[in-house]
């Protein structure tokens, strides 16, 4: 992207005008260019998909609503940032953080009572379809300080939700879009400064919670033989309910969460312990696909449904890897989770499915069900 603001160019000013004058169709042509990298903005300031396309949607009826204000000192890009960044930022106003299960409450006992009710969703960041992106890979431009496919994954996604909301505009459109310093006071209304200022405060934070490498960084370290060894390897044991096979898999200090479920679990004796209780107790036959998510390797999970002669959506399990282990699987559960009774731990992959989540389940390209 561009350093610094640039006007219009002729065929941007050639749509301005007819749009002005209510051409929607050039209104369309103006901002679809746009369209892919700022639902990935409004994704990073949210952390929910859900919530980015309604932000996105918003700010698009503003910026044709606000036409007539737009006096092209700036780019039409930056002016676009603008007001979806301020968009964003009344909708963080309105409602409380998204996390993951692992920062919203301690490890449970995989040997103690079973996951209290469901947290409500607008609880849990969701995660990001990696086509949606608006750039494949690399530095959004020179000035930036993380790529694109790094400013989705699930911890970098999961660190911005704990800044205020200002520093999150401040380390997204400074740090991960490289815009300059000026440019973000003027979309903020503050001074270049302030945005400085914030920004130091946003980084310590997110360097605080943010592991020592990447995951674009071990991803790039290992391969695509080696990634797709370790999927494969991580789908045939759970497919096969080798509980064995997938604890020789994980790192020491391995975490297994399921939002909207709240309860999550840590390290290699506990994940044991809670696999061979629930998914992998021989009650459920499996059925694995590949896929990618936040910019992280990913698994569609299916489970028997006897009614229905065929292997419905159970997850999506994204895998966070160290090395060649696996640190971390966060699993999106596409059941609708209806609270609990003493046998609910036990029976909740034979929930029905939510519609809504099985529709974020498809954005991956996973299909509906396996026969």
């Amino acid at each position: 992207m561009a350093t610094g603001p640039a006007p219009p160019t002729a065929q941007e000013r050639a749509l301005l005008e007819a749009a002005r004058d209510g051409d929607e169709e050039a209104y369309r042509q103006l901002v679809e260019p746009y369209q892919r990298e700022l639902h990935a903005h409004c994704y990073r300031m949210l952390g929910s998909v859900h919530d980015a396309e309604d932000a996105l949607q918003e700010a698009s009826l503003r910026a044709w609503r606000g036409l007539g204000r737009f006096e092209g000192r700036s780019s039409l890009r930056s002016w676009l940032y603008t007001i979806a960044t301020n968009t964003c930022l009344n909708q963080i106003a309105r409602r409380p953080k998204r996390v993951l299960p692992v920062d919203f409450g301690p490890a449970a006992d995989p040997h103690g009572p079973p996951p209290g009710a469901p947290q409500v969703e607008s609880a849990w960041i969701e995660p990001y379809p990696d086509e949606r992106l608006g750039l494949d890979d690399g530095l959004a431009s020179p000035e930036a300080r993380y790529e694109q496919r790094e400013s989705v994954e699930l911890a970098f996604t999961a660190a911005l939700q704990h800044l205020p909301a200002t520093q999150r505009a401040v380390l997204i459109l400074r740090e991960v879009l490289g815009f300059s310093a000026r440019e973000v006071a003027d979309s903020l209304d503050t001074t270049p400064a302030s945005v400085n200022s914030a920004l130091q405060r946003a980084r310590k934070t997110v360097d605080e919670r943010l592991p020592d490498e990447s995951q674009q960084t071990t991803l790039r370290s290992l391969g695509d033989d080696k990634i797709r060894g370790i999927v494969e390897g991580y789908m045939d044991a759970m497919q096969r309910g080798d509980v064995d096979r997938v604890v020789t898999m994980l790192a020491e200090d391995a975490a297994w969460s399921m939002p909207p479920l709240a309860s999550w679990y840590r390290g290699r004796d506990a994940l044991a312990a809670f696999l061979a209780r629930a998914p992998l107790s021989g009650a459920w036959r499996w059925r694995h696909l590949p896929a990618h998510a936040s910019g992280q390797p990913a698994i569609g999970s299916y489970s028997w449904d006897p009614e229905t002669g065929a292997y419905l959506p159970f997850a999506l399990d994204v895998l966070t890897l160290r090395g060649t282990k696996i640190q971390e699987v966060t699993s999106f559960i596409t059941r609708a989770l209806r609270g609990t009774d003493p046998d609910y731990y036990a029976r909740f992959p034979d929930q029905p499915l939510d519609p809504a989540r099985l529709a974020a389940f498809e954005r991956f390209g996973l299909p509906g069900r396996l026969d």
